[in-house]
C-alpha cells in the first residue's frame, strides 16, 4: 500500500513540474465576417479583457475577448470617417486607449485621435491633430506616430519630399494627455538624390532620433549620420558615422532610456555588394551627443559555420536581416537576425533588390521599411503573376556587453518556406523576463504547428514541449503577434477562409 501511495505522490509531482513548463493556448472562434482580407490590430489587455481592432469592408470594430478567448462584445466605431482610412495606431495606457488614425477626404489627409475606455467605447470626441494637403490619392501613410517607452510622450510627424533637395519635416510633440508641447517645421537638406532617411525613434524625453544615409541604386551605404531633433529645439544635430573602410546595410536604431543613449547597429561589408563580414555598432550619449561606443565585430569562422545553412562560408550571413535589438539594463545588448530570401524561376534574389519594393519610392511614407515591418495594414500577399517562394531560415542570436564585446552567440535552426505569401513564416519574440521565447511554425507530420524555443540569459536554447491546445486546421502567423502582458502573447491564425486569434499563456 505504501508503494502505491509513493507512486501516486511521484506521479502528482511529475504532473506539477510539467505544468510549470507547459504553455497553454486558447483560440477564438472565427467570426463569419473575419475573412483573410480583414485588416486588424492587436491592441492589448485591459483588466481581464483582450482587445482587437478589426476593419471589415469599411466598417470598424473593437472586439473584446475574455480569458478563454470567447467574444464578449463587438463595438462598432461609427465615429470613424466613411472616407478612406489609411492607418490607425493604438496606444494602451492602464485605464484608457488612444486611437490615432489618418484618413483622406478629398485632397486632404487628416490625422485625428480619440480616447477609448477598457470596453472599447469612445469616451472623448475625436480631436484633429494635423492635416496635410496632397495632390491626389495617398497610397501610403502621410503621418508616422511614435510613442516613448514610458508612454508619456507621443509624436506625429510628416515629411514632404516633393522638393528632392529639401525635405520639409513637420513634427508635433504631445504629452500623455495629448496636449501639444511643441510644433516644429524644419528643412532637411538632401545633398544628393541618393540621400535617404531611415528609422525613427522617440525617447522618454521627447527627443526624435533617426538616421540619414547615402545609398546608390540600393547598394551598400557608404555615408551615414545619426540625427537628433531635441524635444524643445528647432534644429537638427548630426553625428557622422565613421565608415572609412566599411559599407553598411540597413540601419537599425534602438533607444536605451536607462543609460540615456541611442544604439545604432547594422551589418557591414568591406566592399560594395560584397559579403557581409560582421556587425557595426554606434552608441551615442543622449546629452553630450558623443559616442560611448563605435566599433565593428567580425564574424569568426566558427560563427559562419554555425549560421551558414546551405550557403558557403564567405556568404554565410548574406541573407540575414536584423530583426530585434534588445537593450540590457547595464547597457549591453542582444541582437537577433534571420536568414530571409526568396527563390523564383525567373528572379534571382539578392538583398539589394528589396522584393517588397524600394523603401525610398514613396515621398510621404518614411516609416522604417524592412521585410520585417509586421503591421497587417501593410501586409504583402502574393507576388503578382510570378511564382515566388518565400524562405525564412536560421535565426542567429548575439549577446554583447556594454563595450560591444561578444559574450555568447547561438543559432536556432529552422527551415521555413511558403509559396503563397510570407504570412506564416518568420518568427516573433516573447520576453518573460527570465527567458526569451522564439515562436515560429514548423512542419510536423504534414501539419504546420507553432513551436516555442526558449533562450536563457547565458545563451542556452531549449525546445519546449509542444504547445497544449493546438487544433488541427489552424495556421499561425507569429510575425503579426504581440506580447500583451508579462506572460501572455496573442497571435493571429488562419482557419479555413477566416482569421481568428490565439492567446498563449506562459506558465
Amino acid at each position: 500500500m505504501k508503494s502505491l501511495y509513493r507512486l501516486a505522490f511521484l506521479f502528482s509531482l511529475m504532473v506539477f513540474f510539467n505544468s510549470l513548463h507547459a504553455q497553454r493556448i486558447l483560440i477564438s472562434e472565427p467570426d463569419k465576417d473575419d475573412s483573410r482580407r480583414m485588416n486588424f490590430e492587436i491592441i492589448g489587455k485591459m483588466g481581464s479583457n483582450f482587445l482587437i481592432y478589426k476593419s471589415i469592408r469599411g466598417d470598424n470594430f473593437i472586439c473584446l475577448y475574455d480569458n478563454e478567448m470567447k467574444l464578449i462584445k463587438k463595438v462598432k466605431h461609427e465615429y470613424l470617417p466613411d472616407e478612406r482610412m489609411i492607418n490607425v495606431d493604438f496606444f494602451l495606457y492602464p485605464d484608457f486607449i488612444y486611437a490615432i488614425y489618418q484618413y483622406q477626404k478629398r485632397n486632404v489627409v487628416h490625422c485625428a485621435a480619440v480616447k477609448l475606455d477598457g470596453m472599447g467605447q469612445k469616451i472623448s470626441d475625436p480631436v484633429e491633430l494635423d492635416t496635410a494637403s496632397i495632390g491626389g490619392s495617398a497610397n501610403n501613410k502621410i503621418y508616422t506616430t511614435l510613442s516613448s517607452e514610458d508612454k508619456q510622450k507621443i509624436i506625429i510627424f510628416k515629411i514632404n519630399s516633393k522638393n528632392r533637395e529639401k525635405f520639409i519635416i513637420t513634427t508635433k510633440l504631445f504629452n500623455d494627455k495629448l496636449e501639444l508641447q511643441k510644433r516644429t517645421l524644419l528643412t532637411m537638406p538632401m545633398d544628393d538624390r541618393n540621400d535617404h532617411l531611415g528609422e525613427f525613434a522617440l525617447d522618454n524625453e521627447g527627443n526624435l532620433v533617426f538616421s540619414k544615409f547615402y545609398r546608390t541604386s540600393n547598394e551598400s551605404i557608404s555615408k551615414a549620420f545619426m540625427i537628433i531633433k531635441k524635444a524643445m529645439q528647432d534644429s537638427f544635430t548630426y553625428y557622422p558615422l565613421n565608415l572609412e573602410k566599411a559599407y553598411l546595410d540597413e540601419l537599425r536604431i534602438k533607444v536605451d532610456n536607462t543609460n540615456q543613449r541611442y544604439l545604432l547597429s547594422a551589418f557591414y561589408y568591406s566592399q560594395k555588394r560584397g559579403n557581409i563580414e560582421g556587425l557595426y555598432f554606434l552608441a551615442l550619449n543622449r546629452n553630450s551627443w558623443q559616442p560611448e561606443l563605435e566599433k565593428s565585430f567580425v564574424f569568426t569562422e566558427d560563427l559562419r559555420q554555425e549560421a551558414r545553412g546551405e550557403s558557403n562560408m564567405k556568404m554565410a550571413f548574406n541573407d540575414y536581416f536584423i530583426r530585434n535589438i534588445i537593450i540590457k539594463r547595464d547597457g549591453g545588448f542582444l541582437i537577433d537576425a534571420e536568414s530571409y530570401y526568396t527563390t523564383s524561376r525567373s528572379y534571382a534574389w539578392n538583398r539589394w533588390d528589396y522584393i517588397y519594393g524600394s523603401p525610398f519610392s514613396y515621398p510621404y511614407d518614411y516609416y522604417y521599411y524592412s521585410p520585417y515591418y509586421s503591421s497587417w495594414w501593410w501586409r504583402r500577399s502574393g507576388s503578382g503573376n510570378q511564382a515566388v517562394r518565400y524562405h525564412a531560415d536560421n535565426v542567429a542570436i548575439f549577446s554583447f556587453n556594454n563595450k560591444g564585446e561578444l559574450e555568447w552567440s547561438n543559432v536556432i535552426r529552422k527551415d521555413q518556406f511558403d509559396d503563397e505569401s510570407d504570412d506564416r513564416i518568420s518568427y516573433n519574440v516573447m520576453n518573460t523576463g527570465g527567458q526569451l521565447h522564439f515562436l515560429f511554425n514548423m512542419q510536423e507530420k504534414k501539419n504546420l504547428l507553432l513551436n516555442d524555443f526558449s533562450l536563457s540569459p547565458d545563451g542556452q536554447v531549449n525546445r519546449n514541449p509542444m504547445l497544449k491546445g493546438l487544433d488541427k486546421g489552424h495556421e499561425f502567423m507569429p510575425k503579426y503577434g504581440k506580447q500583451i502582458s508579462a506572460r501572455q502573447f496573442i497571435v493571429p491564425c488562419f482557419y479555413r477562409n477566416y482569421i481568428c486569434f490565439a492567446k498563449i499563456d506562459f506558465n
